[in-house]
């Protein structure tokens, strides 16, 4: 019976090294700001209430201011998820 033909192998290269790219997280440079101005305005605006005994911000919303401050503040936190 014939030998066979003995396949030579290929010498192994090596894939080329991948470029390493830059990630841009772009700018987020407004975020801080922003937040804490609804930090500041939401918790302004329920002290004013109570100090004011409820003249003041808006007097046609009675006790609902409140909840607006509570939403500037709420506002905060949901700008805050922005922030890397």
């Amino acid at each position: 019976m014939p030998k066979s033909r003995i396949r030579k192998k290929a010498d192994f290269t090596p894939p080329p090294p991948k470029q390493a790219t830059a990630i841009k997280l772009g700018n987020r440079g407004w975020v801080a700001p922003v937040m804490l101005a609804f930090f500041l305005i939401g918790l302004a605006w329920i002290v004013l209430f109570y100090v004011t005994e409820g003249d003041l911000p808006l007097k046609a919303l009675g006790n609902w201011n409140i909840v607006v401050g509570f939403g500037f503040i709420a506002g905060g936190f949901g700008v805050s998820t922005q922030w890397k």
